[in-house]
Formats: C-alpha cells, sequence, structure tokens
C-alpha cells in the first residue's frame, strides 16, 4: 500500500455539511482517500506534501467534451465564413474529423488531457470522432487516458453520415471490453451524433447494443434549431420522443445541449432520469441560442457542465453558465449557486452513473481526486463564502498540484506523467498533417 498525507492545506471538502479546514490534512492511501481532518495521522514512509499557502478541492469533472478538437485550434476553414450552425458542421467539423488518423487522434487527444491536467481537471467524459480511422479509435483514446492517469468514460460518435455499421461495430467493441476490464479508470457509452444524421436502422442497431451491454448513449440533442425541424418533418415527432420510442433515454444515457427543446420533452427527460449537459462556452460560439437552464433544473433534470471540445477549463464553463443566465433572463438574482451545484455536485452524480468509484467530495472512501490550487484568497474563505472564490478567484488561479487516483500527475504545474513538451511539439506537426488533409 502506498500512502501520501497533504499538510497545511485551506481544505474544500464540499462533503453534505459544507466543510471547510483552514489547516486541514487529507491522507492518501493507494488511490483512495483514507482521513480528512485538522490532524490526521499517517503511516511510516507516507510521502508528504506541503500545500501551506494553498487551497485543496476536489477535482474538477468535465461531463462533456471533444478531445479530437484541439487540432481546431488556430485553424480557419478555407471560403466564406459559416452563417448557421450545419454550415458550421459541413464547413468544419464534418471536414476535420475526416482528417484525422490515427496519430493525430492520439495527439489531439493528449494535448487537451495536458490542458485538463493544468486546469485541475481529473475525470472525462469524450464524445470522439475520427471517420477515416474508426476501427481502434477508441483503444488509442483509452491507451492516452491511462497514460496522463486520468480517468475518462468514451464512445464513438455514430453517424449514417459516415459508415454507421463502423460506428455501432466500434462503440460495441470497446463497451465489452471495458466491461470485462472493470477496473473503472476507463468505461464506456454508446456515442450517437445526433438524430438528424441517424436512421431509423442505426437506432434500432442502437438499441439492441445497448439492451444487450446495459449502456446508455452519449447523443447531441437539439443544439441547433435545425435539429428539431428536420425530426418533425422526417419522422414526424420531436426528438426526446423518437429516442425514446427507440429505448434510448434512461438514467444510463446522456443528452447534450437540448437548447430548443420543448415543454413535452424536458418533461419526458426528467420522467425518464436521463442526463443532460450544458455546454454554455459552445453554445454562444455557435451561435445556437441559451438552453432553459433553470427550467431543466426545476423540473429535477440531472444537468451537469461540459465544455464541448472549446476547452477543457471546467470553471470557466461554470462562470459563463451563470453569467449567460443572468444576461438572457436579464435578472442579477439568477443562476449562480446553479452553476456551482452543476459543477460541483451535479457533474459528480453524472460520473457515479459513469463509473465504479465515487468521487468529488474530499471524504474518507472516495476517490483521491484532488486539485491543489496556488490561491491566496484577499477575503475569508468560510462556509458559504467559497461559491465567489470559485468562479472569482481559483478561475483565475495556478494549479500547483493535480492527483488523480491517488497518484500525482502534476506538482508545482509541472505534469509528471506526460512529456509536455515532446507531446506539443508532436502536435503541432500532427496539427498540420491534418490541416493539409482537410477538404
Amino acid at each position: 500500500m502506498t500512502a501520501m498525507l497533504i499538510k497545511n492545506a485551506l481544505v474544500v471538502t464540499l462533503d453534505d455539511s459544507g466543510t471547510i479546514l483552514p489547516n486541514g490534512q487529507i491522507l492518501i492511501e493507494d488511490s483512495r482517500i483514507s482521513a480528512v481532518g485538522p490532524s490526521v495521522k499517517a503511516p511510516a514512509g507516507a510521502q508528504v506534501i506541503d500545500a501551506e499557502g494553498m487551497v485543496a478541492m476536489p477535482g474538477l469533472i468535465n461531463a462533456h467534451h471533444h478531445l479530437y478538437s484541439s487540432f481546431a485550434r488556430g485553424f480557419a476553414p478555407p471560403g466564406e465564413p459559416a452563417a448557421n450552425f450545419v454550415q458550421i458542421l459541413e464547413r468544419m467539423w464534418w471536414k476535420l474529423d475526416l482528417a484525422l488518423d490515427p496519430e493525430a487522434v492520439r495527439y489531439s487527444a493528449l494535448v487537451a488531457l495536458l490542458e485538463a491536467i493544468h486546469t485541475g481537471c481529473t475525470t472525462i467524459i469524450d464524445h470522439h470522432a475520427s471517420p477515416s480511422c474508426t476501427d481502434g479509435s477508441l483503444d488509442i483514446m483509452e491507451e492516452t487516458f491511462r497514460q496522463a492517469g486520468l480517468s475518462g468514460c468514451l464512445c464513438y460518435e455514430t453517424s449514417d453520415r459516415n459508415m454507421p455499421a463502423d460506428g455501432v461495430a466500434e462503440n460495441t467493441r470497446f463497451i465489452k471490453k471495458m466491461k470485462a476490464a472493470g477496473d473503472g479508470q476507463v468505461t464506456a457509452l454508446f456515442g450517437l451524433h445526433a438524430q438528424m444524421t441517424l436512421s431509423d436502422a442505426t437506432l434500432e442497431a442502437t438499441a439492441r447494443v445497448c439492451a444487450e451491454t446495459k449502456a446508455g448513449v452519449h447523443i447531441h440533442v437539439a443544439e441547433d434549431l435545425s435539429d428539431e425541424t428536420d425530426c418533425i418533418a422526417k419522422h414526424g415527432s420531436r426528438i426526446i420522443q423518437r429516442l425514446h420510442k427507440f429505448g434510448l433515454t434512461g438514467q444510463n444515457s446522456l443528452f447534450i445541449h437540448g437548447i430548443h427543446l420543448d415543454e413535452s420533452e424536458m418533461d419526458l427527460i426528467a420522467q425518464t432520469g436521463t442526463m443532460m449537459v450544458h455546454n454554455p462556452e459552445s453554445n454562444m460560439n455557435n451561435a445556437v441560442g441559451t438552453q432553459k437552464m433553470l427550467t431543466l433544473l426545476k423540473k429535477g433534470v440531472l444537468l451537469g457542465l461540459g465544455t464541448d471540445g472549446m476547452t477543457s477549463h471546467m470553471i470557466s464553463s461554470a462562470r459563463v453558465a451563470h453569467l449567460l443566465q443572468r444576461a438572457t433572463l436579464a435578472d442579477p438574482r439568477v443562476a449562480f449557486c446553479e452553476a456551482c451545484d452543476m459543477l460541483l455536485a451535479k457533474n459528480a452524480q453524472i460520473a457515479a452513473r459513469c463509473f465504479p468509484e465515487p468521487r468529488g467530495q474530499l471524504v474518507a472512501g472516495q476517490l483521491a481526486d484532488i486539485a491543489i490550487f496556488d490561491y491566496v484568497p484577499t477575503t475569508p474563505i468560510e462556509p458559504g463564502r467559497f461559491l465567489g472564490h470559485l468562479l472569482y478567484g481559483l478561475n483565475y488561479a495556478r494549479v500547483h498540484t493535480t492527483i488523480a487516483r491517488g497518484k500525482i500527475l502534476m506538482r508545482d504545474s509541472k505534469i509528471l506523467t506526460l512529456d509536455e513538451q515532446e507531446i506539443c511539439a508532436k502536435a503541432r506537426e500532427c496539427a498540420r498533417g491534418v490541416w493539409k488533409r482537410f477538404s
């Protein structure tokens, strides 16, 4: 058994009582937290991290990411700028993912995982697409997560635009592989793009696999109004009702965006216990509208936060979520506590359905996922006052140490599990190749 003691930290436990320890200690044994308190006895030989002047909190969770989108940074597609969401897909994303080869899959993932570690994110639910190299692509993704030391729930984006049978096969193979592995670090969902690119035959095939494996789906829903109008025109139904007809709603399924859902769809999501994820920065960037976040929460939907590939910075996502709701509703009273709860509590609840180990609190028995921020507060951090520091202090602070599954991934902002310089150099080379193949 390996042991590690974090001492002298301001410990934000996020436990059910909101406990904050001004000078706390955290004992880690193997991959779990074994004790938290003002004074913890460590076994002989335990590694010690002195976190004086720092804030320790649970590692952050990203409930929806596209790691492969890393290679979009700095790239502008040729031709006229896209004028709407469908054009964004056609002119950018459906060409970029087609240009990925196995090496680009690996390095686009690795650079995003570097960013996650630097921002204190220890768990990611990812949605991958690489139609030119579908078979085995999730194995490459799995390798990057294990190499980095992070936890990942992975899927492949099945779509009728590119060989849907390949997507079904990759998801099926990988779901079964991860269930057999059973170690909990990497798990799987069944990935689907969106109903507007999925035939009934593909949804039927998906439903059969999900029934056999007990896996849920990870799918974009009503991100743009065009998705709803397409569904109504082609199938005489709204999106959630169509997916429900195939048995794809439910507590194991993760629905993304939901900007243009009507009341009946939101009610059906709540009734079936289907999980949802809000990605405010991406929605603003794509000019697709604003999710009815507060309505979904009032209906009892388990609603978390993601980044949709824009970044890996989860505190920023929460900050934007709260500001966007206030701006949209012209109401300065709303969304602050809700956005923070989505980031800290709801994302942990989503992770609990996607992974076997509990995480999201610094309490005994939970996974030892910890972010330690180099942050000296200029106003008191006390119970009931932490959230203001989270969105308007820690958001800009340097993460000093990131620990995942009891292993130090980064210390003094230097990543230990990956060669950051080598990865970034190789990624630049790979990105140029992807951009050349873009057509």
